[in-house]
């Protein structure tokens, strides 16, 4: 553990920082699956893997470096972005350049990444290097695994087989072609909230299955892989605007199949027709999102014709947050590796209460706090930190009369001072018995110290619960 000043000095800077947060956040947005190039043609990216930078600890930074007599344009982010394994040579890589959004979000976009049929890889990652341009070293990032393919499956998905299959609740992207012309390509995307079809940005999108057999106002999203012909609603990640109910349907040769039930399957053709409407569906107009009214084919009843601008792509996307803050030092070395956190696991129980907090990027100068404070932490494996859970009166003289549940954040902190925060909370709760409403003691005898102390010593054996927050 650290020495005892250092613990205190740290504790107050922590205090400040879970008052007032000061983080950085680089956030990666990238699909699931790439189509592989073949000889000197270049399948890039589609959508193309964004990166966004965002949180107050970029405008203190900015001062920071600012008062160093460096400048505004010291203070740029720019970064490359290539696949792991083209190594530290950025001549293979491309270069990012971040523009400031109204949202005073950093926004930049790898358009011209591709995988070539050289790379034998079934799956590979992103990475991401972020840099100030005065040259100081932000850190390094990876994206989650991405899945290579050789393009679109063609036969009928087996749920044998689910790698390319896509499963309620996952995000899925949705990008248009007319004429099949990357130029012309758009993606669906909400801006100024509404739904539009932008050139430059996608959004990801929570795919829900609907359970046909409640009534449309309520729409519980259900458990499965999504089929053709099920109803389902699209779901913006970053904003939570939502389009009405949608019946998804195959699309071949630019006709909608009424009658096709089977999975859907990465870089599919798709056609969204809304529910209850007299074949209605979503389209793209330049950058306008309309419906359009499919024509009926007289021979087969089973097929809808469609224009070009209601058939659009699905792919499945992933997203990675890396969360950091330098607010409590001016932290030179870079932040990576940055911790993720992905579970927690509580064993024992009193004052042998260990937490395993798992998840990747764990290194040996890592420690766990519990909100401000600082928990006896052991270094397992990049996979694993253990710790011991800090009795309740280390936040403070009032534990004695503790009558609610207490939550506080889990934090990861470098030796140096530099915050991880994550989405995970602790939380001490009191039994039942000493709920607010039931008498807790009718008369206190006078070792009422030695009763309280056995009281907590109950407590804390029995009663740690843990929770993510989202």
């Amino acid at each position: 553990r650290s020495n005892p000043y250092q613990t205190n000095l740290l504790r107050d800077g922590v205090r400040r920082y879970l008052q007032l947060p000061a983080d950085q956040t680089v956030l990666i947005l990238h699909a699931k699956v790439a189509q592989k190039s073949y000889g000197n043609e270049k399948r890039f990216f589609c959508p193309p893997p964004c990166v966004y930078l965002s949180g107050p600890g970029w405008k203190l930074k900015q001062e920071q470096i600012k008062a160093r007599d460096l400048g505004e344009a010291g203070f740029r982010v720019c970064g490359y972005m290539g696949l792991d394994s083209m190594g530290s040579n950025l001549m293979e890589t491309q270069k990012l350049s971040f523009e400031e959004q109204p949202d005073a979000k950093g926004f930049s976009c790898a358009k011209a990444l591709y995988i070539s049929d050289a790379d034998k890889r079934k799956h590979f990652r992103l990475v991401l290097k972020l840099f100030f341009s005065n040259g100081q070293e932000i850190g390094t990032f990876h994206s989650k695994m991405i899945k290579v393919i050789s393009k679109p499956s063609q036969k009928k998905q087996s749920l044998k087989n689910t790698d390319l299959c896509i499963s309620s609740g996952s995000k899925v992207s949705l990008f248009n072609r007319l004429r099949s012309q990357t130029v012309s390509t758009r993606y669906l995307s909400v801006e100024g909230g509404a739904f539009i079809a932008s050139a430059r940005q996608w959004a990801a999108f929570t795919l829900h299955l609907a359970d046909e057999r409640c009534a449309r106002s309520e729409f519980p999203p259900r458990e499965g892989y999504i089929h053709y012909g099920s109803v389902v609603q699209l779901v913006c990640t970053a904003t939570g605007i939502t389009l009405p109910p949608l019946i998804i349907r195959k699309v071949t040769k630019q006709y909608a199949l009424l009658d096709v039930d089977e999975p859907i399957s990465q870089l599919h053709k798709c056609a969204f027709q809304f529910q209850g409407s007299d074949r209605m569906y979503l389209c793209l107009s330049t950058e306008k999102v309309i419906q359009f009214q499919a024509s009926p084919c007289p021979k087969e009843a089973n097929r809808e014709l469609l224009n070009d601008g209601s058939c659009w792509t699905i792919i499945g996307t992933e997203t990675v947050e890396y969360t950091f803050s330098e607010s409590l030092a001016c932290v030179c070395e870079p932040v990576s590796p940055v911790p993720l956190i992905t579970a927690l696991q509580l064993t024992g129980g009193g004052d042998v209460a260990m937490l395993e907090v798992q998840g990747e990027y764990f290194h040996a100068h890592l420690k766990v706090w519990f909100g401000d404070v600082e928990a006896e932490t052991m270094y397992r494996s990049p996979k694993s930190l253990v710790c011991v859970v800090p009795d309740v009166s280390a936040f403070g003289s009032d534990w004695r009369w503790l009558r609610y549940p207490i939550t506080v954040p889990l934090l990861l902190i470098r030796d140096d001072g530099l915050i991880y925060s994550s989405s995970f909370t602790f939380t001490y709760t009191p039994e039942q018995s000493f709920i607010p409403g039931q008498q807790v003691l009718s008369d206190v005898p006078q070792d009422s110290d030695k009763l309280l102390d056995s009281i907590h010593q109950e407590f804390t054996r029995t009663n740690f619960h843990l929770f993510m927050q989202s």
